[in-house]
């Protein structure tokens, strides 16, 4: 789906997270960031997905590691999700969907025989130099932090 793949600049993005503050891919120089697109606030494949994430937060920081989730829901559903599960990491909101499509990952999908558009759970592991060091599309998401921390 995504047209980006390791060695590619990251894109220049900003969005709002659960509370308003901005994120932007400047806020990460000299880090390690991963940016985790999720079709979903508090679905099931989601939400497996952002907690293995949480419970392996610690992992994440001691390897230089910031984490940014990433959907088309509302600042006030990202604020639920994030609350309800205790993330340690920002949610942005990205309902005009401007960072989707920056990074490529919104387009049409398949599920129980229907075709619409929505976002493809896709994963960029992005170098402290703002360069794609990895993109995880096949995204598995009860053991995710094993595929980006292996």
């Amino acid at each position: 789906m995504t047209t980006l793949k390791k060695g590619d600049k990251a894109p220049s993005f900003s969005g709002k997270d659960q509370d308003g503050n901005l994120h932007s891919l400047a806020d990460y120089k000299g880090k390690k960031l991963v940016v985790f697109f999720y079709p979903k606030a508090n679905t099931p494949g989601c939400t497996a997905e952002a907690c293995d994430l949480r419970d392996n937060f610690e992992r994440f920081q001691a390897n230089n590691y910031a984490l940014l989730g990433v959907s088309a829901d509302s600042e006030k559903a990202q604020f639920k999700f994030k609350e309800k599960f205790d993330f340690p990491f920002p949610l942005v909101a990205d309902e005009d969907k401007s960072v989707i499509e920056a990074f490529g990952v919104w387009g049409p999908k398949k599920f129980m025989g229907k075709e619409y558009d929505g976002i493809h759970r896709t994963t960029f592991v992005i170098d402290e130099n703002g360069v794609i060091d990895e993109v995880i599309t096949d995204v598995k998401t009860k053991v995710h932090a094993s595929q980006i921390l292996k």
